[in-house]
This record gives structure tokens, C-alpha cells and sequence, in this order.
């Protein structure tokens, strides 16, 4: 039960007077009255519904007063009107009254939207009788889905109508409770598809189910109240019945009773608006309570209006009326009407205006709690919530409750700077409250790196694992901090297993890479980690931290960088979409890795030239590297000729034709003869092979080259000669092999020869004696065959001359018998040329492309022609060249102008007459000098 003694005042609402409009003058407005005999009143739809009794007209009124004051009436009922209710949800408004004296009360249902002759239409009338026995009227409720209508009697009796109330056809009425006690209140309740109606008398109250056959009732409480003095609450007290006693005022379910609240005084109207009770009693100081309804009082009572706000317990306004006939709300306010016909407003302040009202008293008492629960009933935004909260931490922090107080600023998150709270708990003595508030900011999502480093820190200044671990182990979706200031405070404070925790859940690889290798040392299981990352953060980490695993897990990470670089996908099941190929990195980026480890990079490399031919051609030239120096530094006889095969297959694998050089150097610097001279060979470098042999006086390959590569390099056999000249040693025979090749092959100059040999001291006469002897015997015939054609061509040239002459001086006889084009008959018209060919003009002229050229040399004659044209040319270039070489000064210009034109031509010195060049050739050319000159004749 609550103290009514104990709970606050304030004054929440406004009271004014309504007044009369003012008129056009604008003299100041009288206060509204109300007409005389007002009975009883409802209100809605937007308007104040009053209902009086027989004034001197000798008429009932039912009266309406919109927002406008402008009052408006029609006749409802002839005597008097004794009950009114307005539907807050249709336009419908059922009325109680009476026609004629004696007990014989009607009820009418009017529809304010129809009109009948200017007035609401009149739906529905029908007695208020319940049976046979006349009875008066005490209460009347009707439900807002028009299907019930429930009216109380004096007798204690309740008749129930079902149905369309609008219409006798669509209803049923019945009784529904009987009693020896008057009704005074009746009230529907509708929850879901439950209807109930609470009936109250001065005795007891009873709760009735509608919604199921036979409506079962229970029995809820054995006292009840006066008449007026019950109604219904509104959702945020549930629906409860209210039912207002002389000593308390009682809360009701369907089912069972609620609370109480303990409100002393005669109870005379009891309304619920808004969340407040409203309720209408005595003076103190009034007379005695009268033995039924609350509402005798004579006309000189005072009468106390309080408005309670049960949720907050407190009391929003109170004031002293003169005879209140009800209480009535409509236009978001109340509306207290007083037996003088006078209307009092009373207008509800706005929340912050409240609050501003109460805060200082709230505060000045320390009713932090109260003033929490006032803004909250009334919606106040968080802000001003959030200041609220603030005020009663400071409050608490000041008395020394930091447990409290840290509570209250944990409700400010999101609106205080955390800064404000953190300065108050930096104290160790205060890092529990510290380490409640972060892990608060935390959970909202508000706490950024720096309060997430002073969160771990305190964890780990109170040592607490299991906080920690509760921090740190929250699921993906909950995370509320930055991870990765979270895992640099963790490794810091040398929590390693919470780091690389956090780091492998959140894939901060990195982090997790650093923590193991650098600080745990777990080489094996860094190493394991980056198998299960996806390729390119693999790659990326393999790069970073390959040396470092290889210099302490050499094995395992060969394998790895295996993998790697042929066909990779991460271990345990970590596939992405993309990955369902393997993919491969670049193995020659990966050498570095191996820097002390060659052992580790032999076998790498091996492997990838044996599983991927197209790797890289930096791993065939590190793999020979390799091998040539395991090579050169090898003892053992047997292992040292199976590296050298290695090394050589390896250089025969057609992978360094590209790198031809880098190969031969990397050959010459560890001496690996045969990868030098199978390179020069590859590379035709014929000369290199053959000074190698002489290098290492080895006079058998000297000759073995020059058979082998002789013919694509002439100049081997001379630099061979000239070799075997210059040594001391006997060399005869190697001299006439080479002789010997030099005189088939026609070599040098015989005279060069003699010069040659002419400096070894060793080589006597009887060595070239056979060469000499050979060489001048030939010549000899050389130069009895080149005269012998000398002199066919003399005799030849004479005979041409001669026919010249002769066609100069004498006529010319065409004999021809045949056309030289078509080989028919000559016939005439012809043409004869002086070269012998006869044409039928037709032929001529069908064939000939120049009147004056045989069609039929005039081939052979363009090409000697030709020859002469680009002689001549050649000839005027060359005189053209000297000029302008005289002329100018620098000289090398115009050279380098000629070069690059292309104008000179390779020089060849000859020697000696090739063995190819016989007098046949000589011949050739003295018939093509011929042949020249008689084209020019003809």
C-alpha cells in the first residue's frame, strides 16, 4: 500500500477560466457560463455533451459545446436527462431520461452524423427496465465496437445488450446480474478477442467474461464504492478497473486485484486521463459523508481535485473547486465544470517546462531517482536524460559511492565525452569502476583505440584472465573494439596467447606471424599458419619471414616454397571461390630465402626444374651456379665426376641461350672446361675454342678445330699456321697438315705463307718444299690455260670487229624466210633488224614495244643496258663524291653523309685467283664485253 502522505506535489498543469470570445471591440471577455439545470455531461468527438433537466420551457435539453463555444441543443427527452455517454470512436451518443413522471426511464441512441429535421436522428429507443420492475437508472457504459451495452440499476440489477445497439432488430437484451445492492459503475475491458465487464456496486465488484458462453463471472473484492467513483485506466496501467473507496483506491484485473494506493477523503467523481488518476473528494473540513453517492454534497462544499501520476508517485496538481459537477477531457485537456455554470481549463505543461519545474526541488533533495522516472514517463530525449544521469553520478561520486555513481555514468554513454568519466577513475583504487564503464563503451560500439588499450591495461593490471579472455573471445558480430590495438597492448604486456588469439580470429596475419616468430619462437607453427593463408598473403609472408624459418625450420619451409610455387591451396579447407585451381608464384623471387641454406636451394631448385620446365631463368642460372661450385669444391673423385656430368646436362638443356654470356662466365669462373667450350661452340665462338687449345698447347685440337670448323671459319687454318709458326718446338707435322689443308682449300697467298713460317726457327725448307713445288705447278697451268684462252679471244674479238666493219661499210642481205614471232612465211609488208630477225609488220607491231628494238633482243639488250646505265652512274657518283670531299671542310661529313646513303661497297683484295675463278670466267666477261658493243652498233 502507498503513503499518500509521502508522495510530492507539483503543479503540472495550468488553470484558467473559460471565457466568452471576445467581441469586436475587444473589451475584455466575461467568463462562460454554462445554462441552468445542467444534470449530467460526457465529452467527445469534439465536443462537451451536457444533459439538464425540465427548465421553464417545459422541454429536456441535450446541449453541445464544440471548441468554438458556440453552444448548440436539441429536445432529447421531455422530464429530464439523467444519463449521457459519447463514443469516443463513432458519432454515436446513447442517452438516458425520461418522458413522463414516475419511474419509467427510456433509452435513446442518436447518430450525430444523420440529421432528422435539424436534429441527431434518433436510431433507437427502448425502455431501461430490467423485467417488470420499474427501477431508477445508476450507470450506463456502452462498448466502442457498438456490440455491448451494459446499464446498472438501483435494484442492483444489470441488463446486458448484445449486438447492434443502434438497432432493436440486430440486438438482444438481457439481464445479466442480479443483486441487493445499487450499481454504481460499470466499465468495459477489451483485451485481444476478450471482453470483459467489471460491475461495481457499494457492496462488492464482479468481473464478467463476454467473450464466452453463459459469461462466467468472478467474484473480485467485498467492498466497492460510490457512484462516479470507478473507471477504467488506459495501457500503461494495463487496462485496471479503478475503484476508489473511502480510505484507498484499488486496482483491478479481470482475474484479480492489484495494487492499492492509500488516498484518504470522500471519494466523490474518479477519472483516469493521460496516465493520471484523477480524482474529485471532499474537504476536510466539509461536513460528514453522506450514506450513498458521493455526489450530495450541499452547495457550500469545498471539493479537492488532485491528479495523482501512480508510476511516479507523485502528486502533478491539486486544487480547491466550489461544487465540481464533473470532470470532463477533450482537446488534449481538462475540462472541470462547476455547479455555477462555470468551466474551468486545466492545461498540461509541456514536458520540458515540468521538468524544469521540479528539477531544482528533485535535485535540491537528492530525488535523483524520481526526477529519472518523471522523464521518463514523460519521453524526455535522451539528452536530457543523459544530464540527468550525469547529475546523480556526480552526486553519488561526491559521497563517495563510486559503485553507484559509476552505474549512472555508465547510462550517459553515448551522449557524456568518456573523458569526463575516465579522469575521475585513473586512481588504482578505482580501476574496478574504470574497467566496468570501458567495457560498457565498449558494448555500445562508442570506444575507440585508446579506450580499448586502457581497457586491456587494466585487465592486465588486475591480472584478470578470465575478463580478458571474455573481452577478447567474443563472437565476429560482437567485436566492439579495435583489434588491432587490442593485440599491440596484449603482446606488450606480454599476454602472447591472447595476442596471437585475437590476431589468427580476426586474420591479422601479420600480427600473428610476428607474435609467433619474434616473441614465442614457434617456428613450426608460424610456418603452419602461413600454409593455411590464401596465396597472395601467403606469398607476401613467405617473402617477409622466409629467411628467419628457413635458418630454423630449413625442411619444412623447402617444402612450403615447393608448394608455393607449383600448385598451391591453403591447408585445411581454407578454399575461396577462386581457388579452385592451384595458383603459383614466382620461384625466382624466393632464391633470396636461401641465402645460407644451399643444400635447401639445390633441392628447390631441382624441383622446380623437374616439375615446371618453364620456371624461371634466374632458377637455371643460380641452379648452375650451384652446381658449378659444389663442383670446384668437391674432393671426392667419383661425386665430383657426377657433378660435372650434372653441371653439363644442365647447360645442354637449351635453357641459356638467352643468357649466353652470364653461362660462360659463370663456366670460366670455376673453370669448367667443358661447359666453356660446349658455350663456344653453341655460340660459334670457333676462334675461342681453338686460342683455348693453344692456351693449353694441346696441338691435336688445335687441328681437330680447324677440321670441324674450317669450312664455316677459314681463317682458322691461317691463325693455326701462324700458331705452329711461332713454337719453338718441333711442329712439322702439325705444319703439313695445315699446309696441306691450306693448298686444297686455296687458302693464302703462297708469298704469305713463306712470311709465316719464315719466323719459326725449326721450320726448315724441306717443310714447305712439297707445298711450293705443288703450288708452282699448278700456277703453271694456270698460266698456260689462261693463254690459251687469251688467244681465243683475241682471235674472237678480231672476227667481231671485223663483222663491225663490215656492217659499216657494206650492205646488209635480210634472207630470212620465216617471221621471227610467228614462224609463218615472211610476207611482205615486213621488218628486218640488222641483227638478223625478219617480222610481219602485224607481228611487229602487236609484239614491239619500240619502234626502233628487235622484240626479240630487246630482252637480253635492256639488261646489258641496265649494266652500262648504273656504271655510268657509279662513275659520275664517285667524281661527284671527290669534288665535294675537295671542297669542303670537314671532310668526315660528307663521308659519313655517303656511308649511310650506302655508296661504298665492300673492297675485296685478292691475292691469288681462286680456284673457282678460272679462264672460263675471264671468257664469260670478254663475251659480255662483246656482246655489249654490238648492241650499241645495231
Amino acid at each position: 500500500m502507498a503513503a499518500y502522505l509521502q508522495w510530492r506535489r507539483f503543479v503540472f498543469f495550468d488553470r484558467e477560466t473559460v471565457k466568452e470570445p471576445s467581441g469586436p471591440d475587444g473589451a475584455g471577455a466575461k467568463p462562460f457560463a454554462l445554462p441552468p439545470g445542467i444534470a449530467v455531461c460526457d465529452s467527445g468527438r469534439g465536443s462537451l455533451v451536457f444533459g439538464d433537466i425540465l427548465c421553464g420551457a417545459g422541454r429536456c435539453q441535450i446541449w453541445f459545446l464544440p471548441r468554438s463555444l458556440q453552444l448548440s441543443s436539441f429536445q432529447a427527452y421531455k422530464l429530464r436527462v439523467t444519463h449521457l455517454y459519447q463514443l469516443k470512436q463513432h458519432s454515436i451518443l446513447v442517452s438516458v431520461g425520461e418522458d413522463e413522471e414516475g419511474i419509467n426511464p427510456l433509452v435513446k441512441v442518436w447518430n450525430l452524423e444523420k440529421r432528422d429535421g435539424g436534429n441527431p436522428l434518433c436510431t433507437r429507443i427502448f425502455p431501461a427496465i430490467p423485467g417488470n420492475k420499474p427501477t431508477v437508472v445508476s450507470c450506463l457504459t456502452v462498448h466502442e465496437n457498438l456490440n455491448f451495452m451494459a446499464i446498472g440499476f438501483a435494484d442492483g440489477s444489470v441488463v446486458l445488450t448484445k449486438g447492434d445497439i443502434t438497432r432493436d432488430r440486430h440486438s438482444k437484451t438481457q439481464i445479466l446480474h442480479e443483486g441487493s445492492y445499487p450499481v454504481t459503475g460499470l466499465a468495459f475491458r477489451q483485451s485481444g478477442k476478450t471482453t470483459h465487464l467489471f460491475v461495481v456496486t457499494t457492496e462488492n465488484i464482479q468481473s464478467y467474461m463476454l467473450s464466452v458462453k453463459d459469461y462466467p463471472h468472478l467474484e473480485l473484492d467485498t467492498h466497492g464504492c460510490g457512484l462516479r467513483c470507478s473507471s477504467l485506466s488506459d495501457p500503461s496501467q494495463d487496462l485496471q478497473f479503478i475503484v476508489a473507496g473511502n480510505e484507498c483506491v484499488y486496482l483491478y484485473q479481470p482475474d484479480e486485484r492489484g495494487p492499492c494506493f492509500a488516498f484518504e477523503g470522500q471519494k466523490l467523481i474518479v477519472h483516469w486521463y493521460r496516465g493520471y488518476l484523477i480524482i474529485v473528494s471532499k474537504d476536510r473540513k466539509t461536513s460528514p459523508k453522506s450514506e450513498f453517492a458521493g455526489n450530495e454534497a450541499q452547495n457550500s462544499d469545498k471539493q479537492v481535485l488532485n491528479i495523482y501520476d501512480l508510476c511516479n508517485k507523485f502528486i502533478a496538481y491539486s486544487s480547491v473547486f466550489d461544487d465540481i459537477v464533473d470532470v470532463l477531457a477533450e482537446w488534449g485537456s481538462l475540462y472541470v465544470l462547476t455547479r455555477d455554470g462555470k468551466i474551468h481549463v486545466l492545461q498540461e505543461k509541456d514536458t520540458q517546462t515540468k521538468l524544469e519545474a521540479c528539477k531544482y526541488m528533485l535535485f535540491r533533495k537528492n530525488l535523483f531517482e524520481m526526477a529519472i522516472n518523471l522523464a521518463k514517463s514523460h519521453h524526455l530525449d535522451s539528452d536530457g536524460l543523459s544530464e540527468i544521469f550525469r547529475q546523480y553520478g556526480d552526486h553519488l561520486y561526491n559521497k563517495g559511492n563510486h559503485d553507484g555513481a559509476i552505474q549512472q555514468y555508465i547510462r550517459t554513454i553515448g551522449k557524456l565525452e568518456p573523458s569526463y568519466v575516465i579522469r575521475k577513475f585513473l586512481d588504482a583504487q578505482r580501476i574496478h569502476n574504470l574497467t566496468a564503464y570501458l567495457q560498457m563503451l565498449h558494448l555500445q560500439s562508442l570506444a575507440n583505440a585508446d579506450h580499448t588499450t586502457l581497457l586491456l591495461n587494466c585487465y592486465t593490471k588486475l591480472k584478470d584472465s578470465s575478463k580478458l579472455e571474455e573481452f577478447i573471445k567474443t563472437s565476429e558480430s560482437e567485436v566492439h573494439f579495435d583489434v588491432e590495438t587490442a593485440i599491440k597492448v596484449l603482446r606488450q604486456a606480454g599476454y602472447y596467447s591472447h595476442a596471437v588469439y585475437l590476431a589468427e580470429k580476426h586474420e591479422h596475419h601479420e600480427w600473428y606471424l610476428k607474435i609467433q616468430l619474434e616473441d614465442i619462437k614457434n617456428y613450426q607453427e608460424a610456418l603452419h599458419y602461413i600454409g593455411k593463408l590464401p596465396f597472395e598473403q601467403a606469398e607476401s609472408n613467405m617473402k617477409r619471414y622466409g629467411k628467419i624459418l628457413m635458418h630454423h625450420v630449413p625442411n619444412e619451409t623447402t617444402e612450403l616454397l615447393k608448394i608455393l610455387c607449383t600448385d598451391y591451396r591453403p591447408s585445411g579447407g581454407n578454399e575461396g571461390p577462386g581457388m579452385l585451381e592451384g595458383k603459383k608464384a614466382n620461384s625466382e623471387e624466393f632464391i633470396p630465402v636461401f641465402a645460407n641454406n644451399s643444400r635447401e636451394l639445390k633441392a628447390f631448385l631441382e624441383h622446380m626444374t623437374e616439375v615446371q620446365a618453364d620456371s624461371p631463368q634466374g632458377v637455371y642460372d643460380t641452379l648452375l651456379e650451384l652446381r658449378l661450385q659444389n663442383w670446384a669444391h668437391e674432393q671426392d673423385e667419383q661425386i665430383k665426376e657426377k657433378l660435372h656430368n650434372e653441371a653439363l646436362t644442365l647447360l645442354k638443356s637449351g635453357r641459356f641461350k638467352t643468357v649466353f654470356d652470364k653461362a660462360l662466365v659463370l663456366c670460366q669462373m670455376h673453370s669448367f672446361k667443358d661447359g666453356v667450350l660446349y658455350l663456344y661452340e653453341q655460340g660459334k665462338l670457333f676462334q675461342q675454342i681453338m686460342h683455348y687449345h693453344m692456351q693449353n698447347e694441346q696441338y691435336k685440337k688445335v687441328i681437330e678445330v680447324c677440321e670441324l670448323y674450317g669450312d664455316q671459319e677459314a681463317c682458322l687454318w691461317e691463325q693455326a699456321l701462324g700458331y705452329f709458326a711461332r713454337k719453338e718446338e718441333n711442329c712439322k707435322e702439325y705444319i703439313a697438315a695445315v699446309l696441306k689443308h691450306i693448298e686444297n682449300k686455296n687458302l693464302m697467298p703462297p708469298l704469305l705463307v713463306v712470311q709465316t713460317l719464315a719466323h719459326n726457327s725449326t721450320a726448315t725448307l724441306s717443310v714447305i718444299k712439297d707445298y711450293l713445288v705443288n703450288k708452282l705447278q699448278k700456277q703453271s697451268r694456270q698460266i698456260e690455260q689462261d693463254e690459251q684462252r687469251i688467244q681465243k679471244y683475241r682471235e674472237e674479238t678480231m672476227r667481231i670487229r671485223l663483222e663491225i666493219e663490215e656492217l659499216k661499210a657494206s650492205p646488209k642481205i635480210f634472207q630470212k624466210t620465216k617471221c621471227s614471232i610467228c614462224t609463218s612465211a615472211l610476207e611482205l609488208p615486213s621488218v628486218h633488224f640488222l641483227c638478223g630477225h625478219s617480222f610481219h609488220q602485224h607481228c611487229f607491231e602487236s609484239y614491239s614495244e619500240s619502234d626502233s628494238e628487235c622484240p626479240t633482243c630487246m630482252p637480253e639488250n635492256r639488261k646489258v643496258m641496265d649494266m652500262i646505265r648504273a656504271q655510268e652512274q657509279k662513275r659520275d657518283l664517285h667524281d661527284q663524291f671527290q669534288h665535294q670531299l675537295k671542297c669542303s671542310n670537314d671532310g668526315f661529313s660528307v663521308v659519313a653523309d655517303y656511308f649511310g646513303r650506302g655508296v661504298f661497297n665492300k673492297l675485296t683484295l685478292i691475292t691469288d685467283l681462286p680456284s673457282g675463278k678460272t679462264a672460263t670466267t675471264i671468257e664469260a666477261g670478254l663475251q659480255r664485253e662483246l656482246l655489249i658493243h654490238t648492241k650499241r652498233s645495231t
